[in-house]
């Protein structure tokens, strides 16, 4: 994966260089917004990290810029003001997430991987119309149904329908759906994952006689259909 990791800290730019370098990452370094943007629209890169306060160009001056010229690679924003006002100001100028300063390197990593993947995800022309048994979820227009019925669903609920039905037969773990879901919020102790399970089946698995998600104890939960006579 190559990153480019816009940081005028120097320690910190030092020590995520090396750490990414360590995991197996390409890594270019630039120390300001205005050699970052240079680099951004002369170079291909996987994922860009970006510092709010960079000198020359900060960091949602830039990210608006790289939008505007439609460089669509993900973004990954890091601060040391975790407000809501400066979170949203973040979101709106284009990035894709927000990690607040300091971070555990792991969680670095685990959110680096999880825009690479929906990058990968994008690129791979998904079907615009997901369906498991009597449900349809239309990834164009957002809409899902059940037996032709609409469904209403929050934009959480909407994820993580989407990334369940792409990967419909298949186990996911709580991690996994942490990862791909919650990309700005995720922590690793918490229960969202069980709550959002929990409101998605009230809306989808309605007949008792067509259960769609399953508990796998020990290791997440099941898209699949099992009917029952």
């Amino acid at each position: 994966m190559k990153i480019l990791l816009v940081e005028d800290e120097a320690a910190l730019a030092s020590m995520l260089n090396k750490g990414l370098k360590e995991a197996g990452y390409e890594v270019t370094v630039a120390p300001d917004g205005l050699i970052g943007h240079e680099m951004a629209i002369k170079n291909q890169f996987d994922v860009m990290i970006l510092d709010i306060m960079l000198p020359g160009l900060n960091g949602i001056q830039l990210c608006k810029q790289l939008r505007r010229q439609q460089i669509d690679t993900p973004i990954l924003m890091l601060t040391a003001l975790g407000t809501t006002e400066n979170i949203v100001a973040g979101l709106d100028s284009g990035a894709d997430d927000y990690l607040v300063k300091p971070f555990h390197f792991a969680e670095l990593e685990a959110r680096l991987r999880t825009l690479a993947r929906r990058k990968s995800a994008g690129n791979n022309n998904q079907p615009e119309v997901l369906q498991i048994g009597g449900l349809t979820l239309n990834t164009s227009t957002r809409a899902a149904s059940l037996n032709g019925e609409p469904i209403t669903l929050t934009a959480t609920e909407y994820r993580l329908l989407e990334f369940m039905m792409h990967n419909r037969g298949r186990v996911l773990s709580r991690m996994e759906l942490l990862e791909n879901v919650w990309g700005i919020d995720f922590n690793m102790s918490t229960n969202v994952v069980d709550v959002y399970v929990n409101y998605l089946r009230k809306k989808v698995d309605t007949n008792p006689t067509q259960k769609l998600i399953h508990t796998m104890i020990g290791m997440g939960y099941i898209l699949k259909e099992d009917k029952k006579s």
